[in-house]
């Protein structure tokens, strides 16, 4: 009998399922279609425990009580099929762990639905790709906290990543969907820095006008300091690629549409209906839908002559640009954070901050140096209300702000799209505004549709309407 059982053996699947097996543990495997075992089979290790199946009854009883089955599969409609499949073989008190892109209420649907029939569902984020599947990814396990003491945590602690100071990269996020809602806000997170990066990189080309050997250079040099962080370390990879078919840098021959698998889109949906403002994030999927509309832009860009207000170039543009890219990124950190601690209190759900700062230090896409110093800013307060108040961060951005200006004025003045810098520019000064005008937004309300206002002199008393017209 096998202590894990992984279902599904897509290129994640077969790199849990080698990872699991590799720190000890003996594992089933299961795929609908033989080929997927048979690549698993044949890529494991000799000391690997392993058993391939593509029989799902044989599959379920191979495993000892309880029996504890990752599931591998697609988000979506394709869980609850598998979990429909597994009922007929599996007893009161087996586990079930879903360690896909789930949204987050349908963890919580198929916790309950579940936990009724006393079978163990637990909702697993899981970052880090192929590699960190396989090496070590960044977990973030929810549902029962004693079966996931009892049972799982000894498992998931082997085989997460580990951070500097040599701890799991993976920790008890709290009850029911509130795993995949952590992934979600990661995935939302990771959204809004990739874009900036992508702008930097643009910004480089027609601003600069830098070459890709230059450009390439900057990222490997960024990947050194303030920026240090795995998507930085592989945009300087990505740019050093050729294209076998043209000689050309890779990079000029991949085509300007950007996908999105819906985790940008939920993160941005859920801050709507907390009502929390995440721009820097929501406008970075605006800008993957804008992207994809490739032969509007292109017909547009042939109907319009853009008026350049020519700007000579600082000596010190490429230093602003870098703390530019640093703020952007802080603050698309800061916007998921404070998502994350509203949902928990939204939720009831009590999130560590800090320890999901903690864990997502190593192993996951999103993990960079300055998420030690996020890390400590929640531990030293808890009740931080958001990272541009912590001490560390002010001091950062508020000496950043300068070159961050600059940055954005420039690419404005170039005809620049740099739709999430700017967001991020301007999120920056809505935060830190004593007085914004929403005092006229709130009379213009009243005037049309009598929603009324509060005084600033008594901003604890009922609504009060004006009439407005004499």
């Amino acid at each position: 009998m096998n202590q894990v059982g992984v279902y599904g053996m897509g290129v994640m699947g077969r790199s849990l399922a080698h990872n699991i097996a590799r720190k000890g543990y003996s594992v089933s495997v299961y795929n609908i279609e033989e080929s997927g075992v048979k690549l698993f089979l044949d890529s494991a290790k000799e000391e690997e425990k392993v058993n391939g199946y593509i029989d799902l009854k044989e599959f379920v009883l191979s495993l000892s009580k309880p029996k504890i089955i990752f599931l591998m599969v697609t988000a979506g409609r394709a869980v609850d099929i598998v979990i429909d499949g597994l009922k007929e073989y599996i007893d009161e008190g087996d586990i079930i762990l879903d360690c896909g892109n789930s949204y987050y209420k349908d963890t919580i649907r198929r916790f309950n639905e579940l936990d009724k029939m006393k079978i163990h569902f637990l909702g697993i984020g899981v970052s880090g790709g192929e590699k960190g599947a396989l090496e070590g990814p960044s977990i973030m396990p929810s549902g029962d906290k004693l079966i996931y003491d009892k049972y799982i945590k000894d498992i998931l602690e082997k085989i997460s990543a580990k951070n500097d100071r040599g701890e799991p990269c993976t920790t008890y996020v709290g009850p029911n969907g509130s795993g995949h809602f952590v992934k979600m806000i990661h995935n939302g997170i990771e959204y809004g820095d990739l874009q900036i990066i992508c702008e930097a990189y643009d910004f480089m080309r027609k601003v600069g006008n830098l070459s890709i050997e230059e450009i390439q250079k900057i990222f490997v040099e960024w990947n050194k300091g303030i920026l240090s962080s795995y998507l930085i370390e592989i945009t300087a990879d990505i740019l050093q690629k050729k294209d076998e078919k043209t000689g050309k840098y890779l990079i000029d021959v991949i085509l300007d549409e950007a996908g999105q698998k819906g985790t940008g889109k939920w993160t941005s949906m859920e801050a709507l209906d907390i009502g929390v403002a995440i721009p820097t994030i929501a406008e970075s999927v605006f800008a993957r839908y804008l992207s994809s509309a490739k032969k509007e832009r292109v017909e547009a860009s042939k109907l319009y002559k853009k008026e350049i207000v020519a700007q000579p170039l600082e000596k010190d543009w490429l230093d602003n640009l870098e703390k530019t890219v640093y703020s952007a990124k802080v603050i698309s950190y800061a916007q998921g954070f404070d998502l994350l601690k509203k949902a928990s209190k939204e939720y009831d759900w009590n999130l560590n901050l800090a320890e999901i700062a903690r864990i997502w230090e190593n192993g996951c896409i999103i993990r960079a140096n300055f998420l030690n110093d996020i890390d400590n800013e929640f531990k030293n307060n808890a009740e931080l209300t958001n990272l541009l108040v912590s001490p560390y961060f002010k001091e950062r951005i508020e000496s950043f702000q300068v070159p961050w200006r600059k940055t954005c004025a420039l690419g404005v003045l170039n005809g620049v799209y740099l739709p999430v810098i700017n967001a991020s520019l301007n999120y920056y000064d809505g935060y830190t505004s004593k007085l914004l005008p929403a005092n006229l937004l709130q009379a213009q309300r009243d005037y049309f549709g009598a929603h009324g206002y509060k005084r600033i002199d008594d901003p604890e008393e009922n609504l009060i309407h004006t009439v407005w017209e004499n």
